[in-house]
């Protein structure tokens, strides 16, 4: 499906300046303040977005209420907006090659992972909701021959998505397949790092046939954009994709503001746990490189913390090193690279910075830990792996949305539970072990939303993806990804004729 020539084809067309998209309609507003869009390929300033105020936001929460309250999407037969989400999957997988070399030369990710998880990805999950559309049904309650108990599931109205720089295709569709599907009008803020594919996208969607005003992105900066989607009275649920901090500061919003339920993902520290049973070394040891350097581990359930059995640590470190060199690290529009660059510029000091910080620490830096290829302008860092490393230092508890692996011994199971509750995270998990017990124990015992035994990213849309503790609330993914854009209402009724 990739060809060479074709991308850097893609890749040498002018991108014209961005506007916001409301009502099936770029809207070009000459007084916005614009952002600059630079590419982390190469640093170079490629087009820009507008840095929307709380007018535009308002423009596109009216569009968006008025079209719900029209009713054609909203209180048209489920059939229909299957109809039309289905359209746009297969639309949008018509231009799957284009809109994943955007999206790359936007956020960096490299154009094998871009293409399956970004643009095929979304298709996917948007097909996944559109068949679930009209298979969402009410409920009788058990009730006596006098009454008539019946539970309905209504659209909650207009839906605010706030949504990361990472994946930010394939994250917006878990949120979009069920918020549209249930019939929800939506206004939509990409991060303003990685905006692009997600204007194509809405652009596409009016092309499949998706009325005005159900589907509008604004873009721009979290302290203008994003407040004011975040204190608007006119947004009934808002989820967001992204750091505690600012998940912190929706919550407050929502306090401020009309009480809009806030739904959050807000990252992890994931353990990688592998006891000595673990069947496999070398299949162990390169889906855990894979779990921490795909993407340049910019990957919200990177399995970031290696916690294994001291007998067997010495050599699955040496294997792990060993597919840690293998990667190709550069240009994400070559194929001969399997990792891209950093997202943005201010994300690689993040990683550098917290780095210095683990040496600092006196962990042993065994592999990386630096920034690469700085001569092409582009923001690249290399695999890195720290070994050694204490449970309670800095690397080993905060989130580093970057390719560096901490790899910590324990000798008990035990104290292999603990070391990976440790931290204030609760997202995913791994453990590997061919102990039937042993991995029902940790299952039980992990405080995490996902504990996938003996692979990594195994899980499809099937089932739900979801945090615990400061991992957010909520769950994107499965069919319970709708329960966060209905709401449940009752209707009690007397039969009695008297």
């Amino acid at each position: 499906m990739l060809d060479q020539a074709n991308i850097d084809e893609l890749r040498s067309r002018a991108i014209p300046e961005q506007h916001n998209f409301i009502d099936n309609q770029f809207v070009i507003n000459p007084t916005a303040k614009r952002l600059a869009v630079d590419s982390p390929i190469d640093g170079k300033v490629f087009t820009s977005i507008c840095d929307s105020s709380s007018e535009d936001v308002d423009a596109a929460v009216l569009a968006a209420r008025a079209a719900f309250n029209r009713g054609e999407w909203s209180k048209a037969a489920p059939a229909y907006r299957k109809k039309i989400l289905l359209k746009w999957a297969e639309i949008i997988e018509q231009h799957a090659i284009e809109i994943a070399v955007l999206g790359a030369r936007d956020n960096g990710t490299d154009i094998n992972t871009a293409i399956k998880g970004e643009p095929l990805g979304a298709a996917n999950t948007l097909r996944y909701y559109a068949e679930a559309a009209d298979k969402l049904y009410g409920e009788i309650a058990p009730t006596s021959d006098a009454v008539l108990g019946l539970i309905h599931r209504e659209a909650v109205g207009v839906v605010g998505l706030i949504i990361p720089w990472n994946f930010p295709l394939m994250i917006a569709a878990w949120k979009l397949g069920p918020a549209l599907a249930a019939g929800n009008c939506v206004v939509l803020k990409p991060a303003e790092t990685a905006s692009l594919t997600l204007l194509r996208i809405a652009e596409l969607a009016a092309l499949a046939g998706m009325p005005a005003g159900v589907l509008n992105v604004v873009t721009g900066l979290g302290r203008s954009c994003g407040e004011a989607i975040g204190l608007h009275m006119d947004i009934d649920v808002l989820a967001f994709t992204g750091s505690g901090a600012v998940g912190r500061r929706l919550l407050e919003y929502s306090a401020r503001s009309n009480l809009k339920r806030i739904y959050l993902e807000l990252g992890g520290k994931s353990p990688n746990i592998i006891f000595a049973d673990a069947s496999n070394l070398d299949r162990v040891a390169k889906e855990t490189a894979a779990s921490i350097f795909r993407n340049s581990g910019q990957v919200c359930v990177a399995a970031s913390r290696v916690i294994v059995q001291n007998s067997i640590k010495a050599e699955l470190c040496e294997k792990v090193l060993s597919y840690a060199r293998s990667y190709r690290v550069g240009d994400p529009l070559s194929l001969r690279n399997n990792v891209g660059a950093i997202a943005n510029l201010g994300q690689l000091q993040v990683i550098e910075d917290k780095v210095q910080r683990g040496i600092a620490e006196g962990a042993t830096l065994a592999l990386g830990g630096k920034r690469i290829l700085a001569d092409s302008g582009g923001y690249y860092f290399a695999p890195t792996i720290f070994v050694d490393v204490e449970p309670t230092m800095s690397i080993a508890c905060e989130e580093i949305f970057g390719p560096v692996l901490a790899i910590i011994g324990f000798d008990t199971m035990d104290e292999a539970i603990e070391i990976a509750n440790s931290t204030q995270y609760g997202l995913s998990s791994v453990v590997w072990t061919s102990n039937l017990t042993t991995a029902h124990t940790m299952i039980q015992a992990l405080q995490a939303g996902v504990v996938q035994v003996n692979c990594f990213s195994g899980a499809d849309l099937t089932v739900p993806l979801g945090g615990v503790k400061q991992s957010g609330n909520g769950s994107d993914k499965s069919l319970h990804g709708f329960d966060k854009y209905i709401n449940v209402k009752t209707a009690w009724i007397s039969l009695d004729p008297n």
